[in-house]
């Protein structure tokens, strides 16, 4: 059996991550990027495709781990019969080679421990060739090359197939090992001291985590969230990755399975508030260049996500020589609705390069240029269907959110004409757009009958994007129409207090089998619509309840099974951890804790 998504921790150095279960084993690590071929994939097959284990080899007790004050650098304690132990996982922020460094320490008594280590490149399909060489036994398959060095103490031996280490530490004792990668036609990277390397991640996760400006209720868990998305950018570019995995499943042994590895525009926005709101403007910056250059292009080739550097090509294949996780198959790689129509993206987009303006980040000389061509690609076509922000593999319709998003579009733009009006762009036309829009939608996605907004014209279904309404001021939260649909979505939608995205009983609407769990982020902006409702109180108690359900060393995957009561989809998921700092920014941002 899998363990559950909830039981793994994440470490990672700003260009791939690794998650470390709480038995000691690092089950998913793609080299040297979160894109390349996972060496380690034993999170979505067995432990024969790829595993790096290290614990005592007495697990009797419940380990208990945490990470190290306001840093990616993982601590797991465990109290044997014959003592206590604990091991300590990080990654470098990388200036040469990926690295991941785990030192284990004897804290009391004597403690026998094993290490298990079972390289598989390629998705955990390719059995690399083992040597030694200096000391280290180094495993090479192909392009990929990796060296682990152990302690001098610590006798190395091979055994189906794997590599393991037996070795007892006594109170005091320190065992470090480091496993690196590089490209196989090159030379070994120079030797890392793991324990100056400790002293230097602790140092750069504290000064960063320092810069926080949030200072209000439930700090911990916005800097923990904050220090994830920190964690889930790719630093070369500024790209921020939606989650460091692929195809865990949104249903367990369901289809609903995609790769996660990518940078989403629907993600820009709220990324971009969250950083700058909570003080990260470096950050921020780095992000909208990416952006920037994402989006530069004809305007009707824009896409709704795009790889870590920029590339648009991310072809959808399967591996069947993985199971899934808990049988949850196919398993993919790369993802097929890089190739939808989403017009929403162009309301994420322009909202982007608003925020940014707004708060005062420099802007790029061409950055207008490229946003006026967008919104006036956009004047042609927002009438058109599309396949909507859930990347619905089904018909394509007219759905609300999605005209909301370009009504978005319009609106930024005449904002940024209303300020900057020797700007090219033609604001009556902008202006006359955006009322079209508006008109529209308030007649044909709203149904009085029921008194809600739908999913989309003509549809009785709903959808809770329609949340985001008042947010992004399409309607202020005091229109009895937002306040009827809020309460509607909460009441049709929710399971157990939380929020759906829609409805998918019979595959009618995504043109999928099977069902998914709640959506976490559609649950955080509930609560941020119960506050510009006026009901704060309301708003507070459910982001109260969103926050237990982080694991214990608070991350969110993408949903959450409120019947089974544990996490699924892809983990941990930037979107939910964007939802949490935005709404605990909304909600305490200026006000004292009840």
């Amino acid at each position: 059996m899998h363990p559950l998504i909830e039981d793994y921790a994440l470490i990672g150095d700003l260009q791939t991550a690794a998650l470390v279960c709480r038995d000691g084993s690092i089950d998913w690590l793609c080299l040297p990027r979160f894109d390349s071929g996972a060496c380690f994939a034993a999170l979505l097959g067995s432990r024969d495709n790829g595993h790096w284990q290290l614990a005592p080899t007495s697990l009797i007790a419940r380990p208990e781990r945490s990470y190290r004050g306001d840093s990616l650098v993982l601590d797991t304690v465990w109290q044997t019969p014959t003592g206590t132990v604990k091991v300590t996982d990080f990654m470098p922020q990388r200036d040469r080679a990926p690295e991941i460094v785990r030192i284990a320490e004897g804290i009391s008594g004597s403690v026998e421990m094993r290490g298990v280590l079972r390289l598989r490149f390629d998705y955990g399909r390719v059995v690399p060739w083992m040597r030694h060489s200096k000391g280290c036994r180094v495993a090479v398959a192909g392009p990929d090359s990796v060296w682990l060095r152990t302690p001098p103490q610590v006798t190395t031996y091979g055994k189906d197939f794997s590599t393991r280490s037996d070795f007892t530490l006594t109170e005091g004792e320190r065992a470090a090992f480091v496993l690196t990668w590089h490209p196989s036609h090159k030379p070994r990277p120079p030797a890392t001291d793991p324990f100056e390397a400790l002293d230097c991640t602790l140092d750069d996760w504290r000064e960063w985590s320092a810069r926080c400006r949030y200072d209000g209720p439930h700090r911990g868990a916005v800097i923990r969230s904050l220090i994830t998305l920190k964690a889930l950018t790719y630093a070369p570019t500024g790209g921020i990755v939606a989650a460091p995995t692929t195809s865990l499943p949104e249903e367990l042994g369901g289809v609903r399975n995609w790769d996660y590895r990518y940078c989403w525009l629907r993600d820009a926005s709220l990324t971009l508030n969250s950083l700058l709101s909570a003080g990260y403007l470096e950050e921020a910056g780095a992000w909208r260049d990416w952006l920037l250059r994402a989006v530069a292009g004809a305007p009707d080739d824009l896409q709704i996500m795009y790889g870590l550097s920029g590339e648009r090509r991310l072809p959808e294949a399967e591996l069947p020589w993985l199971s899934g996780y808990a049988d949850s198959v196919p398993v993919r790689i790369g993802n097929a609705a890089v190739d939808q129509r989403q017009l929403d993206v162009y309301g994420e987009v322009l909202d982007s390069f608003h925020i940014a303006r707004t708060a005062g980040l420099p802007s790029e000389p061409h950055a207008w240029n490229i946003q006026r061509s967008l919104v006036n690609y956009l004047e042609s076509t927002w009438r058109d269907p599309d396949e909507g922000l859930w990347e619905i593999r089904g018909p394509r319709r007219h759905f609300v959110h999605s005209k909301v998003m370009a009504w978005v579009a319009a609106d930024r733009a005449v904002r940024a004409l209303e300020a900057y009006p020797k700007a090219r762009g033609d604001i009556d036309r902008w202006r006359t757009m955006r009322d079209d829009i508006h008109q529209e939608v308030c007649e044909r996605g709203y149904d009085a009958a029921r008194g809600t907004f739908t999913q989309s014209y003509g549809s009785t279904d709903l959808d809770a994007a329609t949340l985001v309404i008042p947010r992004v001021g399409f309607l202020p939260g005091d229109d009895p129409r937002v306040v009827s649909t809020v309460d509607t979505v909460r009441r049709e939608l929710s399971h157990d207090g939380l929020v759906r995205r829609y409805s998918t009983e019979g595959g009618s609407i995504d043109g999928l089998p099977g069902g998914e769990g709640t959506f976490l982020v559609c649950s955080f902006w509930l609560a941020d619509a119960l506050h510009l409702t006026g009901r704060p109180k309301e708003a507070r108690a459910l982001f109260k309840r969103l926050l237990a359900l982080r694991n214990d060393v608070g991350l969110l995957s993408e949903e959450y099974d409120p019947a089974a009561r544990r996490q699924l989809g892809n983990f941990p998921q930037a979107f939910s951890h964007i939802g949490l700092v935005g709404t605990a920014l909304a909600l305490f941002g200026d006000a004292e804790a009840d």
